[in-house]
């Protein structure tokens, strides 16, 4: 028999050695630059973090994006808006294209700006200088033209909400051609130019008629545009009673202020719209704004309204697999989670944090897998009493409520070990930051020996010996560029934190994602 203690020593020997040294100073694998440019992507995060400024963000993801080939910036800017559901990186993405490949940025302009809101990013990225242009050029103005053109003469009023620059800033700066006379006066109107008001389009002549008190009637406009205005309670309730999903969801507090919720017949209207599954869907919602909409819901909301949004909670969780097997969910609750999750901005930080996200994360795999395990940890395991059949927001309270710590990832992983546990598929939710469980001055130190593997992938190693098949995902919740376990068939390191990850999750656990797993889906993106 082979002697047990000479060579038990060379379990994990041929796992690759780290490469790179994370934000806490810990061991880590760097991402290639597709991978960590998606990363950043899928998070959207071009705020300050715990462990990087927003200046140091937006250099990277410059630096990242010239790394790569024009088209792969395309396609993962059109992934962010249309399957991550992001805002301001799409659009950075888009700019940079529009100085590197103008082939590559006509292609994906229409993946990607799908909203005013996404066009006034856009332009204002461009104009800002950032990526080394201060005006929109012949291309961007052509296409902004026809996406404005594209719009209906309503909807474009309707989307003249929002400033620096405004619909009407960007109209000034393209100058488009009006198609009727019912867009040149809008366009007039917009830009606070002479015009026709008899041909104004119907909706902003009914908006001007409430603006002079020429009539009571509420014009079908967003909220916005009225709030500057003397409105009554009635007319509070009417703007609730016509506001798009997410301006219901954002709102609640405003329509609590304003004596909405006296009307039981309006409260339990806007119970009904919070929980209708196609709103939800339409709204494109992400979890996380949930959970933010009912934890700042005020006293005065009431509690049909609360409850609808726990409703709509579990609705727009139903991406979440149910999976065959063992799994365990390892959810990081150490200091640097508890910052907040899209980053730190002055006066408008979320008051989400990425605990809070991986605790939601976490309960919501576990009501789709009741057998699953939960192995919280900061510098190591923490327990915690959970209930499947509980709410995802009770079991996701729980587990935010742990006191912060260190991080150790590999102590989940050590455990599982030690209690020789069974595991299908293994799933962190975490930034990756490890650092307790490191040797990082190996790989500092030119002269020291060559640095070992992370803690993390040899107690992987070791978890792979006795379940061969097993497999494990690991969730970034913001953009490091580097994980605790290298990209390979049975690992899969994925960004972000809306519903398209658990598609991911699912795919991966069996076995139809593609060889490169999420970037590989990234790619078949279609322009």
């Amino acid at each position: 028999m082979a002697n047990k203690s000479l060579f038990k020593s060379y379990v994990g020997r041929l796992l690759p050695r780290a490469d790179s040294i994370n934000e806490a100073g810990g061991l880590a694998y760097a991402f290639t630059p597709r991978h960590a440019l998606a990363q950043f992507a899928a998070t959207g995060c071009l705020n300050g973090t715990f462990y990087a400024d927003e200046s140091a963000q937006l250099a990277t993801v410059l630096a990242l994006a010239s790394q790569v080939e024009p088209s792969f910036v395309a396609k993962t800017a059109a992934w962010a808006r249309s399957q991550a559901h992001q805002k301001d990186l799409p659009a950075l993405l888009l700019a940079t294209l529009s100085v590197r490949d103008p082939a590559q940025f006509a292609k994906a302009f229409p993946r990607v700006v799908d909203s005013a809101k996404i066009l006034r990013n856009l332009v204002q990225i461009i104009r800002s200088g950032v990526v080394g242009r201060k005006s929109l050029g012949s291309l961007p103005k052509r296409l902004v033209r026809e996406w404005l053109a594209s719009q209906g003469d309503e909807a474009l009023f309707r989307a003249s909400i929002g400033n620096d620059p405004s619909l009407a800033d960007v109209v000034k700066m393209v100058h488009p051609r009006p198609a009727t006379p019912a867009r040149a006066a809008l366009y007039a109107y917009l830009v606070g130019r002479d015009h026709d008001a008899q041909a104004l389009p119907a909706l902003v002549r009914a908006y001007e008629a409430f603006k002079r008190g020429d009539t009571r009637e509420l014009p079908d406009v967003p909220h916005e545009l009225l709030t500057a205005l003397p409105l009554s309670a009635p007319d509070w309730k009417d703007i609730a009673r016509k506001a798009s999903w997410q301006a219901l969801r954002m709102n609640l507090n405003t329509f609590a202020r304003h004596d909405v919720f006296d009307d039981p017949k309006v409260t339990e209207f806007i119970a009904q719209r919070l929980r209708d599954p196609k709103l939800i869907l339409r709204a494109r919602v992400r979890p996380y704004q949930l959970l933010v909409a009912y934890t700042i819901a005020g006293d005065k909301v009431p509690a049909m309204v609360r409850n609808a949004l726990q409703d709509a909670l579990e609705i727009s969780l139903r991406n979440v697999p149910s999976i065959p097997g063992k799994v365990w969910v390892c959810p990081d609750a150490s200091g640097s989670m508890h910052s907040p999750i899209t980053g730190y901005r002055k006066g408008s930080s979320t008051a989400v944090r990425c605990v809070d996200v991986a605790a939601l994360i976490t309960a919501a795999i576990l009501r789709r897998n009741p057998d699953a395990g939960v192995i919280p940890f900061t510098e190591q395991v923490v327990k915690v009493d959970l209930n499947p059949r509980d709410t995802v927001l009770t079991n996701a309270q729980k587990m935010a409520a742990i006191p912060p710590g260190g991080t150790n990832c590999s102590a989940p992983l050590a455990l599982l070990n030690a209690d020789r546990a069974h595991a299908d598929l293994v799933v962190f939710v975490s930034d990756n930051q490890s650092w307790v469980d490191s040797l990082a001055p190996r790989l500092a130190n030119p002269g020291a020996s060559l640095p070992p593997p992370t803690e993390t992938l040899r107690q992987w190693a070791i978890l792979k010996q006795r379940c061969p098949t097993a497999r494990l995902v690991c969730i970034d919740l913001q953009p490091y560029g580097c994980s605790q376990a290298q990209e390979r068939e049975d690992i899969l390191n994925v960004g972000g934190f809306g519903d398209k990850v658990f598609d991911l999750l699912a795919r991966f656990a069996d076995n139809s994602l593609s060889p490169e797993h999420w970037i590989g889906e990234i790619e078949k993106t279609e322009l």
